[in-house]
């Protein structure tokens, strides 16, 4: 049964600290949020900029983030969805750098020699592309926001090593293991050499998206190389910097496609 509530649009974090700023605008712009919960999740309905939103915390991994998207379309009749947080950054993607994703791979499904290595079975693809109106008009959000990162972070941002972080646009990498060293980084990397991003959660979005003909995009904010130099404070720069950009960039959009 679909809830009363019209929430044609989702966005999603895997990290409670990932989605606080979010939910912080929720806030402010109705005044009140109405909360329904199901199946252990906070579902927060309401508006933002003037949009009906419902804003939800999947919990990390990918059957978390499957659970969490199917819920989203079956129950409140989503029409498009966002996913937003963190990310290892792969290439040329560094700390405070912003990731929008084009395709979505899942790096740890390997059902060879049935399926070609990275193949979802059954589905005839390995790459999940994300809705191009919806990334494009994020990417320009992404830009106006990180053309003032100070306006946009504040100085703690700078405290942080965060002066000049870049937008990218490409391939995010998904699996149920966290990459933190630097010879699993370099074996992601020879595999598939144009991944940005790694993370724990986009691919099985994507899945569900597509599966669902729902539009989706990812959006992700790069935190550490997802090697051994991982960020020695990592839960001050989701506060500081990753969700107050996830707020910006999304506020920016918007605000610009009312």
């Amino acid at each position: 049964m679909k809830s009363a509530h019209p929430a044609p649009l989702a966005i999603v974090a895997a990290m409670q600290q990932e989605l606080q700023a979010l939910l912080h605008s929720l806030d402010n712009v109705t005044g009140k949020v109405t909360i329904e919960r199901h199946a252990g999740r906070n579902f927060h309905l309401g508006e933002l900029h003037g949009r009906p939103v419902v804003l939800v915390l999947s919990r990390i991994g990918k059957v978390a983030a499957a659970i969490t998207a199917t819920m989203l379309i079956e129950r409140y009749g989503v029409q498009q969805m966002i996913f937003t947080g963190v990310a290892g950054g792969l290439g040329p993607a560094h700390v405070g750098d912003v990731v929008v994703a084009r395709e979505l791979l899942q790096h740890d499904m390997d059902a060879s020699p049935l399926f070609p290595r990275h193949e979802v079975p059954l589905s005839g693809r390995a790459r999940f592309p994300t809705d191009p109106a919806l990334a494009d008009a994020l990417a320009q959000a992404a830009a106006h926001v990180l053309a003032d990162p100070l306006r946009a972070f504040g100085a703690e941002a700078r405290a942080l090593g965060v002066t000049a972080p870049r937008l990218h646009q490409g391939l995010i990498l998904s699996g149920d293991r966290f990459v933190a060293t630097a010879p699993e980084s370099r074996a992601l990397i020879e595999r598939l050499p144009d991944a940005l991003a790694v993370e724990m959660e986009g691919a099985a979005l994507a899945q569900v998206c597509h599966d669902c003909g729902v539009p989706f995009a990812v959006l992700r904010t790069i935190s550490d190389r997802a090697d051994d130099s991982a960020h020695v404070d990592f839960m001050q720069f989701i506060e500081v910097v990753a969700a107050r950009a996830s707020a910006a960039i999304v506020g920016t959009w918007l605000q610009a496609h009312p």
